[in-house]
């Protein structure tokens, strides 16, 4: 994608640069969805003025300004190129669910360009999104979950720094639910022990607290009093969990972590953090909790999100029903 963008005209490329800046420091959105949605915007710009990376020409690469002088920005960005692109997108091979994100970032940049005037209309607001197909999400058993932990700990005897943090953030993850780059955003001072809640920074910079239990308290007691002083060095900062080398923990360290220990659970599903995080909202469904409360401990930003993990347990208990009801059958 950056060669992509490189190739782009220069006016072409300042638009992109200002709309980064929009999303990043207008919109406070995170650097994982910032770099999407421009990634997104790239490809739109480089078929619109024929710099694809298969080389064909986009159907407007030569679309020309009112006044007949070439435009490398975005004139000639209507509706008809809009849909030969996501058409492209269909045809590469993207899947329901890929392609109803770029619609969104379409009519995000096209609705932004139209109120800088760089567009004389919205043409975003003509494209239908396909309804992705929505994938019950992959969860661990709870009996698979109480594995997880006890092969997790059984990694502390040896008091190595980095296995103290694993196991610390191995249970946060599952007792708190936690999006990894919540996790690993979080500084010591958002861990409050006498209430046991961490404060989490989510998206869109909405905070929440998000309560945790006793066996995450023990694992980050031990991992700040004996793991973090032996790794912290002048760049740690006040980060709560550290690579090996004393920097902030980097969400590819944690996503190996999960896939590790996973690995060492017989019959688990291979899961990563965002698993964790699905497990744990399955079985605090599970446990009795009700939507809203778990809404809240997410921080999802709508109730529909929610109630995917509903489809979860029920299908769960259709199974049980499937292999246990005489009448079943």
């Amino acid at each position: 994608m950056a060669r992509l963008r490189a190739a782009l005209p220069p006016q072409a490329a300042e638009i992109v640069a200002d709309y980064e800046d929009h999303l990043r420091d207008e919109r406070m959105l995170s650097q994982h969805t910032t770099r999407a949605y421009v990634g997104d915007v790239v490809s739109l710009l480089a078929f619109l003025h024929g710099v694809n990376e298969d080389g064909a020409d986009g159907p407007s690469a030569h679309e020309e300004h009112p006044d007949g002088e070439h435009s490398d920005g975005v004139n000639g960005l209507h509706v008809g190129v809009l849909r030969a692109w996501l058409a492209r997108q269909h045809e590469a091979g993207c899947s329901r669910a890929t392609v109803a994100r770029r619609v969104a970032s379409a009519r995000t940049f096209t609705a932004w360009a139209y109120r800088r005037g760089l567009l004389p209309s919205d043409p975003g607001i003509r494209l239908a999104s396909p309804r992705p197909h929505r994938r019950l999400p992959g969860v661990l058993r709870m009996d698979e979950a109480t594995e997880l932990m006890r092969v997790s700990e059984a990694g502390t005897a040896t008091g190595h720094p980095v296995a103290l943090r694993d196991h610390a953030l191995i249970e946060l993850l599952y007792a708190t639910g936690v999006r990894i780059s919540e996790l690993c955003g979080l500084d010591i001072d958002d861990v409050d022990f006498d209430r046991r809640v961490v404060r989490v920074l989510g998206k869109g910079r909405k905070q929440r607290m998000v309560p945790f239990g006793l066996p995450s308290e023990r694992a980050l007691r031990l991992w700040l009093r004996q793991g973090r002083p032996e790794v912290a060095t002048a760049d740690s900062g006040a980060a709560l969990f550290l690579g090996a080398r004393g920097k902030r923990v980097d969400p590819r360290t944690v996503r190996r972590v999960v896939h590790d220990a996973v690995a060492a659970v017989p019959g688990a599903a291979d899961i990563g953090p965002h698993g964790l995080r699905h497990s744990a909202a399955t079985h605090m469904l599970d446990g009795g909790a009700d939507l809203r409360s778990v809404q809240e401990l997410l921080g999802h930003a709508t109730l529909a999100t929610t109630q995917l993990y509903t489809h979860v347990t029920v299908e769960r208990l259709k199974a049980i029903h499937d292999q246990t009801h005489p009448r079943a059958q």
